[in-house]
């Protein structure tokens, strides 16, 4: 799982090449924390814009509802390489502490600029 994008955090980081090989392989998921303005300006292609004041009520739904609303197929509790990411890490980070705490166990990735 991941969060940010230069926050000073204990998980790991991945690089924009590894990122891209990820991606690349169908194993990455991201997710853009954002607000949905900041991410209408332009984004990651094939993000999922989930604000980051969103996200708790997102990553507790039921998947019909998440997929109704978001177009996606929710994450599952075990998904590794979730992707979260921001502008400059803030938001990002707190998307994968708040991950963590609602059971996520994949592998922690931070998006690096």
């Amino acid at each position: 799982m991941a969060g940010g994008c230069r926050a000073p955090s204990s998980a790991p980081t991945v690089s924009l090449p590894e990122l891209r090989s990820l991606l690349a392989s169908g194993r990455a998921r991201l997710f853009d924390v954002r607000s949905r303005e900041e991410a209408a300006a332009g984004t990651i292609p094939g993000a999922l814009n989930i604000p980051v004041s969103e996200l708790e009520s997102a990553l507790q739904m039921e998947p019909a509802a998440f997929q109704a609303l978001y177009s996606a197929e929710k994450p599952k509790l075990e998904d590794e390489h979730l992707v979260f990411f921001c502008q400059m890490g803030k938001r990002g980070l707190q998307a994968t502490q708040l991950a963590r705490s609602l059971g996520y166990t994949g592998e922690w990735l931070e998006k690096e600029s």
